[in-house]
């Protein structure tokens, strides 16, 4: 089975060499995804949300064919505020399993970061 890398990263500035989408089969795993440093968390959660649009049309999927999705955010005292904007983005019909948890993110700001798997 062959793998596909779509969008390689090369490293500067500190951050790592990587592909922003490998789709191996049928199945695409985008990275973790995260938005620019400003705003709050619903701003962020849409930027973030859109940006995995882009990246999941790039690979031939959608967000109806997501699998699963792991959220990070940088204080959990926002995810009711983060769920709004999920719940009106994510297809009701066909929802993907999904982990929440706290973290530290990377960037001073930065309140949120997502990573899902799709099908094509």
């Amino acid at each position: 089975m062959t793998i596909e890398r779509i969008g390689i990263v090369e490293p500067a500035n500190g951050l790592p060499c990587i592909s922003r989408v490998v789709v191996r089969g049928d199945t695409v795993h985008v990275c973790g995804v995260t938005p620019d440093p400003v705003g709050d968390i619903k701003v962020q959660t849409r930027q973030v949300l859109e940006r995995i649009d882009r990246l999941l049309a790039s690979a031939g999927s959608n967000k109806s064919r997501l699998i699963t999705a792991q959220v990070w955010l940088s204080d959990m005292r926002m995810f009711e505020e983060h769920n709004d904007v999920w719940n009106q983005w994510v297809d009701q019909a066909n929802p993907p399993v999904r982990a929440c948890v706290g973290a530290e993110l990377w960037k001073l700001n930065m309140l949120v970061e997502i990573m899902v798997t799709a099908e094509r």
